[in-house]
């Protein structure tokens, strides 16, 4: 929406030789009218734009001349010149294209001087021997050729010369590109003259005849060179077609000839020589896939395939094109000819779709739907359309929209025309299966988009009528709505289409607005939040474009709805997940008002919705709610459309609540929207000006804004301003992240949108004006915030603001904040250095360093020019601040190359390191002026770099560095500390697995001999630094100080690299790093990351080495260029050695080795051929490979974890891709070996491949369906595996099964099982693909054998995918059938197990599927529910196992979930009824009736007792809801419940609770059966004798459920309690037992006082005593320290309750208890937690609800957002002090609450001396809450309360106290500020923010102390300016009423 300025044009000027010159002026005439003279001054201008306008020139000054002239050697020699000039321009300088323009209007007696010239002049070219200048005469001849029509006559004589690629060898990109460019001006130049030069392609001998067959030979090599780039192989593939259709005779015998090349079948007897001689290389057997893959693509792109010029041999050509086009696809793995064979494909359908138009019948029938081709392309289109590169998925796409094409051109006319759609069995069958397809597949999508584009909709609604709604219940997955919603578009679109097409009035749009609107009305109320977010974002606007009319229908309805849901009372108002009719109606008008469709200037938009709705929704709960009606107010279709009063105070009303949004997506689009807003008010405040400029021409007012544009403009600008002055007030001390991430940012977007102007132009707003000392103040302190991008923010604002606001006054202060910043850098906290590099950066690029240090460094500050003067003064500035740096930092590393321990306690090294770092980040370094100055610091740097590392090396390099230091602070192991640091050596080398540890005796630890060499070190481990205070060192100060430093390091190191210029040769005067140089650096890089055994240290040491790797691959020197690929092989050999000697880390999974290999490999020119990737893979591959050798171990598992690594690299891309099967394979073979670390790292390898190839986990199932791919498209990408996978199967299944009975477990089962278990069959898979997956089958069911329970368990999940979903029936019943009988004697429970796994998980999947809707379901349940009767002995006592009885019983219960129910007055089939029988039968004879004999060591137990509860439950409810007698029930739920089993009580439990949860919402269809109410008295005596925590749990939560007066009554009898005992009982179980418990404890302790105060008077007395107990209980149950779901109970209780106890007219509490429930309300709306504040805002909006209060706000009824429900509870709360009339007891109170007396600041500053600098914050920190917000509204409230009160609420004796408190804490604040050192904002950062918060505190107390005392006055002095170093940048409370 911003101003886009116009771009410049850039013409460079032409220009010509010395020679060409002088011609011209002896040519010139006096009078300067000729063409010699035009040219002459032409070249001379140094301005290409004005030379365009003098070479338009040339063709009117020809014309005028005289025709004989094309003699006169004037114009002669001009013409040469021209022609010279133009093959001197580059091809993109536009007089290029002026100057061809002009030479095509050339008079005819011109034109063949013209030819002569330019075909002179390209001859000289052309005879160039130098390789680089080729690319120039390629250009040049294809500028020719495009731009002249002259170029056809001259070309053609030029050929024989043209021959520019013989004999050179291409090595560089730059000369491929040459190449390419070549070749395809070789192809358009054949295209051009092979008709009109025809004549001299019929004689052999004719030079003409010679280079064409030259070129032949070149391409064709060129075609078959496979280390070309294929996009060269490609166009050769094109060149080699086109020529031999230009050369070939006759022309009828083209296609033959192809066909035999393609099918190497060529008769070299019969075809001519020059042929043979030329195209030698595909005619023999041997030729290569791309060789084949590039042929078809010629000849599918250079034969004529249209207009029926193809005879039989042409189609018979184009069958066997497609043939060999299948068999590619199953042969090609490279990525990038996959695509090509796509396009391929995709242009073949083309092809087939042209000759398909006047074909024979034959190929008609070869291409009709049902035919073998068609089945292969719907295959490769199945197998293909989930494929990872989005360019193959598109082809799909093409292919499947051409095939139905296809399919229309091959049937007969009249049976099409007579028997429709419905006789049309491809069409149909092709709908059925794609719509039985999973909504996952996204081929699903673009298939159905084109099967209704070729069909209408009709046919696919009557199919399946709910197809909207399934659409749209997918939306809420990123991934696949881009293809939801345009499957969507197309079908509404044709719906409507064809529904106006038939329609005879406007009825039609109602059935169109039921099929689509309304689905769409309902996700945006009611569904989850990414749904709705997407629904609107990609559905909502494709609607309204097609429908505009529909929106007014679909706001009424919202309307409608959003007044019904206000009307109703609080608990029917929603949850905090549903947005509601309101937040719908928002998102509709959002979206309408941005494309355009609300005539949004005028009122039209605000008619539709209310000013009160809008406030509503701009602080609604739901924060996209209060996004989309924000984006209601900034967006518009028109950017310059004039923002309107009303809507600048509601932004106003919105930015006050909204910019403490703890998601970053809420608070990025807050931060866009405004920026949008901006733009509209820069854009239209331009045309306001204009208008203003224009009044005085009598124009007519502003239409828009009804009032002078200057009124308008005024408004703007103070509209900004407050916008500004509530941004910067944001930025208060305390303010969260959230808060000021949000402020900083659109204060950037307001400096960027409103940028300083220069001139005329003018400027409505500007930042600058608004910025004075306090915000300068506010923004440097920004700095201090812990969390980085506040830190960038900041700095980034204050770079865009004038170098006038930021002008430091105060030399001292300068001084101070540079020390300061010296001081963070050297801080032994890690972010402190972070602060100090920007701090430093902005004293360097504002120029305000300290004069000293140019004194201290003995340098004069640079004079120079104002024009160059800011560059080179932060050149300047830049280089004394890393002198500084440097300097410091030698001296520390001295001192750390004595004691590391001194260095890591005060002066840990990494700070320096990190802002040097920073500074030369910032600086543009490839610029600089001081080069002498600089390369010296350079040096020096690196030398201080390797020092440094060498200090902190030892501790990284360690074979355990993380627990190598003991993490005591005693001094008696700190001071051994030295002494292991000189001891250490790595362990893990590679003899790690091949060599003993055996400690010589040397090597021994004895503590004697350590107490020895301590005594030299020093008795004790404190340290002293540099005037710091003794300290103890501990293990983790040591361990950050070395692995940051080697961080910063890296990172330096890497920087320099990037950004320096490097010296081409010794005496480049403009290079900084010398070769050496790099060497020396790569050199540190593979030593460290080979070596480093902290993982911290080598990925950051990664990060740099890639910086350095990346460009040495751009560097034109080859010594450096080759570095990376010597570094490689070095690498490689040493793994490939196993020389015990190596320090390569053979633990830790290889350490930095793999990232080593990673960043060379990934740093690859990627458009290349990858040729160090493809031999590395082939490399570990190989040695990653099983090996009997046990030399070769510690190589296998540096092979394996380095692969691990590359296919993790995203940036390999699907360059990785082809070698994911060999990788598999190793993986599994790995898992074999004998040795665990090969083992262990063969698994991580597997897990890694697992992502790769099925994609990032994106649930908490396992088996996700988004992480699955059918086995067609599994073994099509990876046919390798197919065969590999069933070899291995076949071992392990033979292993499982053998019949000695011992116990085999095969290593590798597991990770097969788990691969076939990702597979799945798709209904729409072929039967043309000889990878079948049906040879798998029989070998896992005999997995299923397996000793080992997992194993079989995963046996029969792997079983599922491959089973088609109609042949589970049969399946299952065969499985059945295999289960032995109750009569036979042998048989193995483990094989019973298998088989009935296998079949519990097939009768699931068959249950879940879409085969349901089967009319044929019930009758395939009813034949399985008979085969399992026949075995029903499994699931009695006869069987004595009992793990394979509860499989059979979960078999059971799976069919009473489907089979049809007895229902009253319906009976089911006669098999159901005898199953139903059986099942009873089952129940009334198990244990759970008579009882168990087994004690719980049996075997299976607890899954027998669950399985056979879980059935009996079923039972008994279908029991229930078919009205029989409980004397018929097998076994009912009080039974159930009385079991001395907890495993049987708790599913009863869950079951119950679910009942009883869904009555008491009110969602059951008919309440609860008889049977299960009236069982409070059950649950009563359960609760009492219950002592299972969990079962406990339950009955507590069923009691919440039910209504009280169903139980209460029955209390004495059941359990001899009183109410108040019951109540004291069920609070001590809150006050004790654990959090779960003890939650649903209070929120039923809660209820019942809740009925308990609902009800009479007697009955609220009587639990009036324990109310105090439970009050107490809240208030504990509200800390910050406390687990979510005790804060949760909190806010629960207080909801239920506060009708009753806090906002009853009468309170039953006292005041203080009052208070106090009033005080957990708004500490629980500062959680840090969104589920807390919300639950706790429930509250609020409850307390505003009632009729007592709903006046006091203009929110009642309405969800609002925590962070304004703070402000509203506070509003309640005075106003119910004053309807209580206690403002007299009631104002201390709150005074306290103001004051912080709840806080202990008092102990806060004790606790501020004494506490340890502790390296990283240990307490829990809330990140959310503001405490200074809470003040603000405390203290306006109360404002607003003293002001209305009518009478002193204090008397003078309290008030005294209360002032006198204020008084003596702001004292001590003002001692303690003036205690703080100079800069405490920055080196005292956490003491001096809380101070500051205090102050504030007081501030506001005492302000309103003096208002009670009459004294009221704006500030009151308690601090003075020269107390307080915060005078600066006090936080002024409001002293206007907030709004709203």
């Amino acid at each position: 929406m911003g101003v886009k300025k116009k771009k410049e044009m850039q013409v460079t000027a032409l220009t010509i030789c010395h020679q060409d010159l002088e011609t011209l002026r002896f040519l010139a005439d006096v009078e300067g009218k000729n063409l010699a003279s035009l040219l002459l001054y032409c070249v001379q201008l140094t301005d290409g734009v004005s030379q365009i306008h003098y070479v338009k020139q040339i063709v009117p000054l020809l014309e005028k001349a005289d025709k004989n002239g094309a003699c006169d050697p004037i114009i002669r020699s001009c013409l040469d010149i021209l022609a010279g000039i133009y093959l001197s321009l580059s091809v993109k300088n536009p007089l290029k294209k002026v100057l061809a323009s002009s030479l095509n209007g050339l008079p005819e007696f011109f034109l063949t001087e013209a030819i002569q010239s330019f075909t002179s002049r390209l001859q000289e070219e052309l005879n160039t021997t130098d390789l680089y200048s080729y690319r120039k005469v390629i250009d040049n001849i294809s500028s020719c050729m495009e731009n002249f029509d002259l170029g056809s006559a001259f070309l053609i004589e030029i050929s024989e010369e043209n021959r520019k690629f013989a004999g050179n060898r291409i090595v560089q990109t730059q000369l491929m590109n040459d190449l390419l460019v070549g070749t395809r001006v070789s192809v358009m130049l054949v295209q051009k003259i092979q008709d009109i030069q025809r004549i001299h392609l019929k004689t052999s001998s004719s030079p003409t005849w010679q280079s064409m067959c030259g070129l032949l030979s070149i391409f064709t090599k060129f075609l078959s060179d496979d280390d070309l780039l294929q996009t060269i192989q490609s166009t050769s593939g094109l060149a080699v077609i086109l020529f031999i259709k230009a050369m070939f005779h006759p022309p009828e015998k083209i296609p033959d000839l192809i066909s035999s090349l393609l099918l190497r079948s060529v008769d070299c007897t019969s075809i001519p020589d020059w042929f043979l001689n030329c195209c030698r290389s595909l005619c023999c057997t041997d030729v290569s896939q791309s060789t084949l893959l590039f042929l078809c693509q010629g000849t599918l792109t250079m034969l004529d395939w249209q207009n029926g010029s193809m005879d039989l041999s042409g189609e018979a050509l184009l069958l066997n094109i497609v043939h060999i086009l299948f068999t590619l696809s199953s042969q090609i793995k490279e990525s990038t000819l996959e695509l090509f064979l796509s396009r391929i494909l995709a242009s073949w359908t083309n092809s087939a779709i042209h000759v398909l138009k006047s074909s024979s019948p034959s190929l008609k029938n070869s291409l009709n739907g049902k035919s073998s081709v068609v089945g292969r392309l719907l295959e490769y289109v199945y197998t293909h359309w989930e494929h990872p590169l989005d360019a193959l998925r598109h082809q799909t796409k093409i292919i499947f929209r051409n095939i139905l094409q296809m399919h229309q051109l091959t049937k007969e006319k009249s049976n099409s025309e007579v028997s429709g759609l419905a006789a049309d069995h491809f069409i149909c069958d092709l709908t059925e299966g794609l719509l039985r397809l999973e909504w996952h597949v996204k081929g699903k999508y673009t298939c159905l988009g084109c099967l209704v584009d070729y069909i209408g909709i009709g046919h696919i609604l009557a199919l399946a009528k709910t197809i909207p709604s399934q659409i749209l219940e997918v939306m809420g997955d990123q991934s696949l709505v881009p293809y939801a919603s345009d499957l969507l578009e197309t079908m509404f679109r044709s719906h409507k289409n064809h529904l106006k097409s038939q329609a005879l009035d406007s009825t039609w749009i109602d059935e169109w607005h039921e099929t689509w609107v309304s689905p769409l009305l309902f996700i945006l109320c009611e569904g989850n939040l990414d749904q709705k977010s997407y629904v609107i974002d990609y559905y909502l606007p494709k609607l309204l474009n097609c429908s505009p009319e529909s929106l007014s229908y679909m706001v009424k309805i919202l309307q409608t709805s959003a007044d019904a849901k206000t009307e109703q009372s609080f608990p029917s108002l929603g949850s905090y997940n549903s947005r509601g009719a309101l937040g719908a109606l928002m998102a509709c008008l959002r979206t309408a008002r941005a494309h355009g469709h609300l005539q949004s200037a005028t009122d039209t938009w605000r008619n539709l919705v209310s000013s009160a709705r809008i406030k509503q929704g701009l602080i609604h709960q739901h924060c996209q709610v209060r996004i989309d009606t924000l984006g209601l107010l900034c967006e518009s279709n028109r950017s310059t459309e004039i923002v309107s009063t009303e809507e600048m105070q509601w932004i106003q009303f919105f930015i006050t609540y909204n910019l403490n949004s703890q998601s970053p997506g809420v608070r990025q689009q807050i931060c866009s929207l405004l920026k949008k807003l901006f733009c509209r008010i820069q854009e239209s405040s331009q045309v306001l000006y204009k208008q203003e400029q224009s009044r005085s021409k009598h124009e007519p007012e502003n239409e828009l804004t009804k009032q002078h544009p200057s009124v308008s403009l005024q408004q703007y600008k103070n509209f900004m301003s407050s916008i500004c002055s509530h941004l910067f007030e944001a930025l208060f001390p305390g303010s969260s992240y959230p808060t000021r991430f949000s402020a900083l940012t659109i204060l950037g977007s307001i400096a960027e949108v409103f940028p300083v102007t220069e001139g005329q132009v003018q400027a409505v707003y500007q930042l600058s004006h608004d910025i004075d000392v306090g915000r300068f103040q506010t923004l440097m302190e920004c700095f201090t915030s812990t969390f980085e991008e506040v830190k960038i923010l900041a700095f980034d604002l204050l770079m865009k603001l004038p170098k006038t606001v930021v002008q430091f006054q105060d030399s001292e202060k300068l001084q101070g904040l540079f020390q300061a910043a010296l001081e963070l850098s050297s801080s032994t906290k890690p972010y402190d250095c972070v602060t100090a590099s920007y701090l430093l950066n902005f004293l360097i690029w504002q120029d305000v360093l300290p004069s000293s240090l140019f004194d201290s460094l003995k340098t004069q500050q640079t004079a120079c020019e104002d024009g160059d003067k800011s560059a080179i003064v932060v050149e300047r500035n830049t280089l004394m601040v890393i002198k500084c740096l440097l300097e410091n930092l030698e001296e520390e590393v001295s001192q750390a190359e004595n004691s590391l321990l001194q260095a890591a306690a005060s002066f840990p090294l990494y700070g320096r390191v990190h802002c040097v770092t920073g500074a030369l980040q910032r600086l543009s370094l490839n610029n600089l002026q001081l080069v002498s100055e600089w390369r010296p610091v350079i040096e020096k740097l690196l030398l201080m770099s390797y020092r440094l590392s060498a200090v902190v090396s030892p501790v990284i390099q360690s074979s355990s560095p993380e627990g190598l230091i003991p993490m005591d602070t005693d001094s008696e192991s700190a001071s051994r500390l030295q002494t292991i640091l000189n001891e250490i050596q790595p362990r893990d080398t590679n003899d790690y697995f091949t060599q003993a540890k055996i400690l010589k005796e040397h090597d021994s630890f004895d503590l004697e001999d350590l107490n020895v060499s301590v005594q030299n070190i020093g008795a004790s481990a404190e340290v002293k630094g540099k005037e710091r205070k003794t300290c103890d060192v501990t293990a983790q100060m040591v361990l950050v100080c070395c692995w940051r430093s080697m961080k910063e390091v890296a990172l330096l190191l890497g920087t320099l690299c990037q950004l320096l210029p490097m010296q081409s040769v010794p005496e480049s005067s403009n290079g900084l790093l010398t070769e050496e140089q790099v060497k020396e650096i790569g050199d540190y890089f593979k030593q460290h990351l080979l070596q480093s055994r902290h993982r911290g240290a080598f990925e950051l040491a990664y990060t740099g080495f890639v910086k350095l790797t990346e460009i040495l691959n751009r560097c034109p020197n080859v010594s450096l260029q080759k570095l990376p690929e010597q570094w490689l092989w070095n690498v490689l050999e040493e793994i490939k050695c196993s020389d015990p000697s190596s320090k390569l880390c053979a633990t830790r999974r290889s350490a930095g080795i793999p990232f080593y290999i990673q960043a060379l490999l990934a740093s690859e020119p990627k458009k290349g051929k990858m040729d160090l990737l493809k031999i590395t893979m082939k490399e570990l591959i190989s040695l990653a490979g099983p090996t009997d050798d046990s030399q070769s171990t510690v190589p296998q598992v540096h092979a394996l974890n380095i692969l691990r690594a590359l296919f993790r690299d995203t940036r390999l891309g699907e360059n990785i891709i082809p070698y994911v099967a060999d990788g598999a394979k190793a993986a599994i073979l790995g898992f074999t070996s004998p040795v665990w670390a090969v083992r262990n790292s063969s698994t991580l390898l597997f897990s890694t491949l697992i992502t790769r190839i099925f994609g990032v986990k994106r649930g908490k199932d396992e088996l996700s369906k988004k992480n699955r791919m059918t086995g067609s498209e599994f073994f099509s990408r990876f046919p390798e595996l197919y065969p590999f996978l069933l070899q291995q199967l076949e071992a392990v299944a033979n292993t499982v099964d053998s019949d000695t009975g011992e116990l085999n477990r095969h290593p590798s089962m597991f990770l097969l099982l788990l691969v076939l278990g990702r597979l799945y069959p798709s209904p729409m898979d072929g039967t043309y693909s000889a990878l079948s997956m049906a040879p798998f089958i029989p070998f896992i069911m005999r997995c299923g054998r397996s000793p080992d329970y997992r194993s079989r368990e995963m046996a029969a999940r792997a079983l599922v995918p491959f089973v088609m979903v109609d042949e589970i029936p049969t399946t299952i019943r065969t499985l059945l059938a295999k289960l032995p009988n109750c009569t036979d004697q042998r048989f193995r429970q483990n094989h019973i197990h298998g088989t009935l796994l296998q079949v519990f998980h097939l009768l699931q999947a068959f249950t879940d599927s879409k085969y349901r809707l089967n009319t044929y379901f019930q009758q395939e349940l009813a034949d399985v529910a008979v085969c399992t009767r026949a075995k029903l002995w499994l699931a009695e006592r006869q069987n004595p196992c009992l793990v394979t009885r509860a499989v059979y019983i979960d078999i059971l219960f799976l069919l009473t979930r489907c089979l049809d129910k007895p229902t009253k007055g319906n009976q089911p089939a006669v098999e159901c009824l005898g199953f139903w029988e059986d099942v009873r039968r089952i129940i009334s004879g198990s244990e759970l009736i008579t009882g168990f004999t087994y004690t719980f060591t049996v075997p299976g137990l607890p899954q027998y007792l669950q399985s056979l509860t879980k059935l009996a439950i079923t039972t008994a409810a279908v029991a229930a809801q078919a009205g029989e007698q409980a004397g018929n029930i097998p076994i009912s739920f009080s039974q159930l419940l009385e079991s001395s089993f907890p495993e049987v009580r708790l599913l009863t439990l869950e079951a119950l609770l679910e009942r009883f949860s869904t009555a008491a919402l009110g969602l059951g269809e008919k309440g609860l059966p008889p049977l299960q109410r009236n069982m409070g008295e059950t649950f009563l005596m359960l609760a009492v004798k219950e002592n299972h925590p969990e079962c406990f749990c339950k009955i507590l939560k069923i009691l919440h459920c039910m209504d009280p007066s169903e139980w209460l009554s029955h209390m004495q009898r059941c359990i001899h309690l009183t109410p108040k005992e019951f109540l004291i009982w069920t609070m001590d179980i809150a006050s004790n037992e654990r959090s779960e418990v003890q939650s649903v404890a209070l929120r039923l302790a809660s209820r019942v006082i809740a009925h308990h105060l609902q009800m009479c008077e007697e009955t609220r007395d009587s639990v009036a005593p324990t109310l105090k107990q439970w009050v107490q209980l809240v208030v504990s149950s509200c800390g910050e320290h406390l687990p979510t779901e005790s804060r949760l109970a909190a806010a629960e209780a207080l909801t239920s309750t506060t009708p009753f106890l806090l906002t009853s007219p009468h309170p039953v509490l006292g005041l203080q208890d009052t208070l106090a429930l009033w005080r957990c309300v708004l500490t629980l709306l500062q959680s840090e937690e969104q589920a807390v504040r919300d639950a706790a805002t429930g509250t609020v909006v409850t307390a505003m609800s009632q009729e007592n209060t709903c006046r006091s706000t203009e929110f009642a009824f309405c969800q609002v957002d925590a962070s304004i429900a703070l402000t509203l509870a506070l509003a309640v709360l005075c106003d119910l002090l004053q309807q209580w009339d206690q403002l007299a007891l009631g104002l201390p109170v709150l005074l306290g609450w103001l004051l912080g007396e709840d806080d202990d600041f008092v102990v806060h500053l004790e606790n501020t001396h004494q506490v340890e600098d502790y390296l990283f914050e240990k307490a829990e920190i809330n990140f959310w809450a503001e405490t200074l917000i809470f003040v603000k509204y405390l203290h306006e409230h109360l404002l607003r309360l003293l002001s209305t009160s009518s009478r002193r609420p204090l008397s003078p004796e309290s008030l005294r106290h209360l002032r006198r408190t204020a008084s003596e804490q702001g004292h001590l604040l003002s001692q303690l500020f003036r205690e703080l050192p100079p800069a405490a904002e920055f080196l005292k950062t956490v003491e001096f923010t809380r101070l500051r918060i205090q102050e504030e505190r007081t501030l506001a107390c005492l302000q309103l102390l003096a208002f009670l005392e009459g004294k009221e006055r704006e500030d009151t002095p308690v601090l003075r300016a020269s107390d307080s170093p915060a005078e600066a940048n006090q936080f002024t409370l409001a002293k206007t009423e907030t709004a709203h």
